[in-house]
């Protein structure tokens, strides 16, 4: 018989701190283990997230076809990730060569270091946190050092980078306050700050309900949208500058999204639904996944 998850029951909004809550969606696991969860909405300041959360996160990790922690796996939905990965590459560099006035990177929740080695060529110091073993040794060995484990980030030196970048990172993270205020300690003044989330107010989030693919239960402990992320910005005292779509997440996103609903095959379907979502998301710039350049008040 399989063994219960043990859980936590989140008894405070992380953002405002309401103890009032009420159910926001059913869903599971359908990724990795199929045990269900729930996501709860804040009742005060309309939050969600992800309600209980598992005692032992790092088990639902636990898996090869976990895709940011795996360059080597075979099926069509990891070829296509791997290549958008490529290519995402050189926009973010552009992106972020755009919003810093120096060449010190931090990229938290880096997995096996490919942006950094990508950076690190462009002559940039690059310095890497991520908390899986697997992915951290590969991140060494690709980016040539300068990674470390997760509790590391007590140990940097304050106010000493130019960029941190956090690509679909923040969203895992436990102590999301706690996290917020390490990363404001460690920028540099005149720095800047770049979330990449997904975004559960999307057409395609909307359209998939339970088996949208962002939701990612339990790894994904927190689900923003535009305004959500906004009011966590403004608590601890940064300011959202700039917020970016990433149109090709609502392709990927689709097809796993079709995936989890037994349809495994149904590339047109999710080619469809990804481009709807995008002509959707112009008219208020609410797509997928997001980018988000923050900065110092």
């Amino acid at each position: 018989m399989k063994q219960k998850a043990m859980t936590k029951k989140v008894e405070v909004c992380p953002i405002c701190s309401s103890e009032q809550s009420s159910l926001h969606i059913n869903t599971r696991d359908y990724f990795y283990s199929k045990d269900a969860f729930s996501i709860s909405k804040c009742q005060e300041c309309g939050f969600l997230y992800t309600n209980p959360i598992p005692l032992n996160a790092g088990k639902y990790y636990e898996t090869d076809e976990y895709l940011s922690h795996n360059t080597s796996s075979g099926g069509l939905i990891s070829k296509v990730y791997s290549l958008l990965r490529k290519i995402n590459i050189a926009r973010k560099y552009k992106l972020v060569s755009q919003n810093s006035s120096g060449k010190t990177i931090l990229d938290v929740g880096c997995g096996t270091g490919e942006l950094l080695r990508y950076f690190k060529e462009k002559g940039w110091t690059t310095t890497g946190i991520e908390p899986n073993e697997k992915a951290r040794n590969l991140a060494i060995k690709n980016s040539g050092g300068s990674v470390y484990e997760e509790s590391y980030i007590d140990k940097l030196t304050p106010h000493s980078f130019d960029i941190i970048t956090l690509w679909h990172v923040l969203e895992h993270v436990e102590d999301l306050n706690k996290r917020m205020v390490e990363l404001k300690g460690l920028l540099k003044s005149g720095g800047a700050i770049i979330f990449a989330l997904p975004n559960i107010s999307s057409p395609d989030a909307v359209k998939y309900g339970q088996f949208w693919a962002g939701l990612d239960v339990p790894r994904h402990l927190y689900h923003f949208n535009e305004s959500s992320f906004k009011k966590l910005v403004n608590k601890h005292g940064l300011k959202l500058t700039s917020a970016i779509p990433m149109k090709l997440d609502s392709y990927y996103v689709s097809m796993l999204s079709e995936k989890y609903m037994g349809n495994t095959l149904n590339i047109p379907a999710a080619f469809l639904n990804g481009a709807i979502s995008n002509i959707k998301a112009r008219k208020n710039n609410n797509y997928s996944s997001m980018i988000f350049v923050v900065r110092n008040i």
